[in-house]
């Protein structure tokens, strides 16, 4: 049975990151280990180191959490931080609900032809490829997709964008062949309040079965900006935030690109 992730998705978050100049990279990589060491069966620790990388901006503000308990469940972990003892829940809020499918199944798309690439010449064409698509793109067959595949193929073999890829742009990278999505942000790609509200909602209901030996617990909502799903550029709204009733001690909402933080209580 094919594995629903990969090692190959969680090196390229991290060369994303990278990029960003934003790791921070000792703690990652120690944080790695410890989740690699634990008992956990694989997809939970794919599960766990992907949720470390959404934190990494969350570490920047933070420099003195050091997170105890990578592999616990509710809430998500547990750190030290001014001699108290914190348990930190981490949700992720989705922007654009039609574009996580569509992520996604394009996801999917970039890891087959990235294997295309390496098996015939990894020195070759290894880098990052950022990629925009022409609008409409169809994914709903497995002729589509190999087209797909095919047009993205074409593009970076030749340097240039072919068939629905609309433009190509490649970084260097000194390892392997990675693809992602063009960061594009349009100016008025808003998030709503209204959804992170929701989301508070919704951890509030789960609160009384957390870990009740933590000093305080801490909500983190992150929008993950390496992904279509969940970029933004400004959240609509925003006074709405400082309403939340919540029995979370801290809640904060973390973008991970350039790592702006909102307080909300």
């Amino acid at each position: 049975m094919k594995k629903a992730f990969s090692d190959e998705d969680l090196i390229k978050n991290l060369s994303l990151y990278y990029l960003n100049r934003h790791l921070k990279k000792k703690p990652i990589e120690k944080y790695h280990r410890k989740i690699d060491e634990s008992p956990l069966h694989d997809r939970e620790k794919y599960k766990k180191k992907a949720e470390i990388l959404l934190l990494n901006s969350f570490m920047h503000h933070f420099p003195e959490v050091q997170f105890e308990n990578l592999t616990c469940e509710s809430p998500d972990f547990i750190a030290k931080f001014n001699d108290k003892k914190i348990g930190i829940e981490l949700t992720e809020v989705i922007n654009h609900l039609e574009m996580k499918k569509v992520e996604s199944s394009l996801n999917k798309i970039f890891r087959q032809t990235e294997i295309l690439l390496e098996q015939e010449d990894t020195t070759k064409y290894r880098g990052v490829y950022f990629l925009e698509f022409y609008p409409n793109i169809k994914l709903d067959s497995l002729e589509h997709q190999e087209e797909i595949i095919l047009s993205i193929y074409k593009s970076i073999k030749k340097g240039k964008a072919f068939g629905c890829v609309k433009s190509i742009r490649k970084s260097f990278h000194r390892r392997n062949v990675f693809i992602t999505h063009e960061y594009n942000m349009n100016l008025f790609d808003e998030l709503c309040s209204e959804k992170i509200l929701e989301l508070i909602e919704k951890k509030n209901e789960k609160f009384p079965y957390y870990d009740t030996t933590v000093d305080e617990c801490w909500l983190v909502i992150v929008s993950d900006m390496n992904s279509l799903a969940s970029r933004y550029t400004f959240i609509q709204d925003k006074e709405h935030l400082n309403e939340v009733k919540s029995p979370f001690h801290k809640i904060f909402h973390l973008e991970n690109m350039c790592g702006n933080i909102t307080s909300i209580k």
